[in-house]
């Protein structure tokens, strides 16, 4: 699956073309590697960090969706890594 497909089908951004945009300003990280290109290929096990407004996301994919369901069905397909926003990358600024 793409990763802007994904990030729509999760519900991390509204549409496919807000998560194009994300990914092609260099936003997205995939297993620690920028990611340029929106049609990047995501697997279950990669870990995923990308801004989402104030805060950055840190995830891992579980399993990939099947379509863009309802939140519940979108946050049983990932892990949140750093719900708290403990890590320096992740951590809000005052």
């Amino acid at each position: 699956m793409r990763i802007d497909r994904l990030l729509c089908h999760l519900r991390f951004v509204k549409t496919r073309a807000r998560a194009q945009t994300l990914v092609e300003a260099g936003h997205v990280r995939r297993n620690g590697q920028r990611v340029t290109r929106a049609s990047q290929p995501v697997a279950p096990g990669d870990v995923l960090t990308f801004p989402i407004g104030k805060a950055v996301r840190v995830i891992e994919l579980l399993e990939l969706p099947a379509r863009r369901g309802p939140a519940s069905e979108a946050q049983a397909c990932y892990r949140a890594l750093d719900p708290d926003g403990q890590t320096a990358i992740a951590a809000a600024k005052p």
